[in-house]
C-alpha cells in the first residue's frame, strides 16, 4: 500500500511558485495562505499588482467617498477565483466582528465592504493589502502540487508581504529559506 505523507497545515504560511509552474497566472507568484484543511485551501497572491486599477477607482465604483487624508493602498491580483470580489489581508490591529478571518496572531483577512470604508476614512489596519480574487484548491490538490515540485513553502513575514516592492517579494521569500533564486530549476525529481 502506497500511503501519501500528509503535509502540515499551511495556514499563515507563504507558497512560493517554482520556476516552470506552467500556469502564467502563477509565474513567480507569492501566495499568503489564509486557510488550509482537508477540505481544500485558499490564499491570496501578494506580489502581483492589478494592472490599470487604482484604489481610488475602486472606491468610486463602490460609491465610497474617502477622507481627504486617507492613505491609498495598492490593488493586487489575488488569484483567478472570484476575481471580482475583494479580500483585504491585514495586520491584527483591525478586526471586524463576525467578518474577519483571524489566520494567526499576526494576520487577519476581511472580505466585507466595511474594511474598505474604514481604510478610506483612515480607520483601517496599520498594514494591509487589497486583493481582487483568490487562489483556491480542492481537497488534496495543493498537496499534490507541492509533491510535484510546484511550490516551496516558508514562514510569512509581514514586512515582506506588506512591502510596496512587489518585484522583490518572490526572491525575498526564497532567500528567507537560504536559497539563491538563480539556482532554482524548473525540473523536479524525487529521491
Amino acid at each position: 500500500m502506497n500511503k501519501k505523507t500528509e503535509l502540515p497545515h499551511l495556514d499563515g504560511k507563504l507558497l512560493i511558485a517554482m520556476p516552470g509552474m506552467g500556469d502564467p497566472r502563477f509565474d513567480k507568484a507569492l501566495i499568503y495562505m489564509c486557510a488550509h484543511s482537508a477540505d481544500g485551501a485558499m490564499g491570496l497572491i501578494v506580489n502581483k499588482p492589478a494592472i490599470d486599477l487604482q484604489f481610488s477607482d475602486l472606491l468610486d465604483q463602490l460609491d465610497i467617498t474617502p477622507a481627504k487624508s486617507f492613505r491609498p493602498i495598492e490593488v493586487h491580483f489575488g488569484g483567478p477565483v472570484e476575481h471580482g470580489r475583494g479580500f483585504v489581508l491585514h495586520s491584527k490591529d483591525y478586526i471586524a466582528k463576525d467578518s474577519t478571518l483571524e489566520v494567526n496572531d499576526e494576520f487577519g483577512m476581511t472580505a466585507t465592504l466595511d474594511i474598505l470604508e474604514d481604510i478610506s476614512q483612515g480607520n483601517g489596519p496599520n498594514s494591509c493589502l487589497l486583493a481582487l480574487g483568490y487562489a483556491g484548491w480542492g481537497p488534496g490538490q495543493l498537496e499534490d502540487e507541492i509533491r510535484a515540485n510546484g511550490w516551496l513553502t516558508c514562514d510569512a513575514d509581514a514586512a515582506l508581504i506588506f512591502s510596496d516592492k512587489n518585484k522583490g517579494k518572490w526572491g525575498g521569500a526564497i532567500e528567507s529559506l537560504g536559497i539563491d533564486p538563480r539556482l532554482l530549476s524548473a525540473e523536479g525529481g524525487t529521491a
